[in-house]
């Protein structure tokens, strides 16, 4: 049987009703947490620590943009971001209390409160946190209007492009409840694109903007760099991520640095304990906090 573009399809051909109905039994891994309304479940009040900056987060690569950019200015010795970082389980629907939902409407991590000012400052989309911080400790975004419109292209690109890999290559390939060839062909060529368009921008560039380390950066390396790892969707090898020379060099380098290590802990709830940090709130964590020392206390 042909379709309309004469292409073989398959018996199994889905046809989609006249009026969609949800069923929530299918979307596989996370089909308890995807719905199709929005607001809270549940009654469930935010915690808040001691500093100024409260985020709210898991260290999926979206989260850890975030963490990362704090880490980087703590390592500059700007003191006022320090921060707390409390855990949202997203498979236990955390993010659906009424607290989060409060500061974030759309219901996905992170999201961040500051409390610096006379009236606190909610705020949600990993993009606008990065810009934020960026611009309010004036680190991480060039000041140069060319390199600040190429960091800001760079940072857009990111948001934009995630969902390509995340959203549409990595669930269909890695999450989906059965695999299909087409919706797999059609984001791995969109993927294998993208990973071109980095590989031939780093071939010139040392980083995204130049030869500054910017929150371009920081907003693209926890997806691409995590893919190129293996760290994601176990598709390094099927993508072939190692022909991505420049790619690869950016995204080592990028590893290298101290406060990326730590940045990439911070609210992770899975892999070697002692590289899991569920809750940030002071330097002092990353030594006495982590899961291994607490699995062993508990001893």
């Amino acid at each position: 049987m042909d379709n309309n573009y004469g292409v073989e399809m398959s018996e199994y051909t889905y046809e989609p009703p006249k009026i969609w109905q949800w069923n929530a039994e299918s979307g596989g891994k996370f089909a308890s947490i995807n719905r199709p309304i929005a607001g809270p479940t549940h009654q469930s009040d935010l915690p808040v620590g001691k500093h100024p900056l409260q985020l709210y987060s898991l260290a999926t690569p979206n989260g850890v943009k975030i963490t990362i950019l704090l880490e980087e200015l703590l390592a500059l010795n700007i003191k006022e971001a320090e921060y707390d970082a409390h855990l949202i389980d997203i498979m236990e629907g955390e993010q659906f209390g009424t607290g989060f939902v409060e500061v974030n409407p759309n219901s996905k991590i992170p999201a961040l409160v500051d409390n610096s000012g006379e009236n606190k400052m909610p705020m949600f989309e990993s993009g606008a946190i990065l810009m934020y911080l960026a611009e309010k400790f004036d680190a991480f975004l060039p000041k140069e209007p060319l390199l600040k419109s190429q960091c800001l292209s760079w940072l857009f690109w990111q948001v934009g492009s995630g969902p390509y890999l995340g959203g549409g290559f990595g669930h269909f390939y890695a999450y989906a409840p059965e695999k299909f060839q087409y919706p797999i062909e059609r984001f791995t060529m969109e993927v294998k694109r993208q990973l071109d368009v980095l590989d031939r921008h780093l071939a010139n560039n040392k980083y995204m903007c130049g030869d500054q380390y910017t929150i371009a950066d920081m907003a693209i390396w926890p997806w691409y760099g995590a893919l190129m790892q293996n760290k994601v969707y176990e598709a390094a090898e099927f993508l072939q991520a190692q022909s991505y020379k420049n790619l690869q060099r950016w995204t080592e380098e990028i590893w290298a640095r101290a406060a990326v290590k730590r940045g990439v802990m911070v609210n992770r709830t899975w892999g070697a304990l002692d590289k899991q940090l569920h809750e940030r709130h002071d330097a002092s964590d990353f030594e006495l906090k982590t899961q291994d020392k607490l699995v062993d206390a508990e001893q």
